[in-house]
């Protein structure tokens, strides 16, 4: 730890260190929840891109206007119900797994 001198005074100071609101535990869970949260909202937007970016490639075969054909319609909604599917298919086969670990 640094020692300072006040020239002033010639009184020893030493640095201020405010308390770390984080060393309580009941302050842990709550920024291990919020980061918990953050995570899941951050993998939740990636998977929304990710099919956005999948169903568009798939469905989207000539130039966009103001307005989707009924087989562009058709196209997207079943990408995106289909990656969905998928998507909660995988979650259930990894909570099996995990339970029966």
């Amino acid at each position: 730890m640094a020692e300072q001198f006040d020239e002033a005074t010639q009184v020893r100071t030493l640095p201020f260190y405010p308390p770390n609101p984080t060393n309580r535990p009941d302050r842990q869970r709550e920024l291990q929840g919020f980061m918990e949260r953050e995570q899941a909202q951050a993998r939740m937007q990636q998977s929304i891109h990710n099919f956005t970016s999948m169903c568009w490639d798939k469905c989207i075969t000539g130039t966009p206007s103001t307005r989707f054909s009924s087989s562009e319609q058709n196209c997207l909604q079943n990408c995106v119900e289909r990656f969905l599917d998928t998507s909660l298919f995988m979650i259930r086969k990894i909570e099996e797994q995990r339970g029966a670990s």
